[in-house]
């Protein structure tokens, strides 16, 4: 069992940087792939980026490649998404999530609310 929180949500300007970050608690947190998700109003929740941990490679939507980085630090129990040269259709709420492998996104945290004004 794993327990998510994130933190670092905020309202920004068009062109502007967020760093969010996903603290988890229970044990192995190195054993589980990492990823953040969002979902903006009236849409489904996609996928943003996933750190596998059986490969060690992050894999990014299109619409972030080159504007948001993942990031894990396994002595802190963290993940972090940066994000930067946000725009307003990054508008959402984003979601942590972990897994194991072979398994579902079983875990998630309660999301934190970025907002993008043009």
């Amino acid at each position: 069992q794993v327990r998510l929180v994130e933190s670092g949500g905020g309202l920004v300007q068009a062109g502007d940087s967020l760093r969010l970050s996903c603290v988890a608690s229970g044990r192995s947190f190195s054993s589980y792939s990492m990823g953040w998700f969002r979902q903006a109003p009236g849409k489904e929740r996609e996928f943003v980026v996933v750190f596998s941990r059986s490969s060690g490679s992050s894999y990014y939507a299109d619409s972030v490649k080159g504007r948001f980085t993942i990031s894990r630090d396994n002595a802190k129990n963290t993940v972090y998404l940066q994000m930067n040269s946000l725009k307003p259709e990054d508008t959402a709420v984003y979601y942590c999530a972990a897994r194991t492998d072979g398994s579902a996104w079983g875990f998630w945290g309660q999301g934190t609310q970025v907002t993008v004004s043009s």
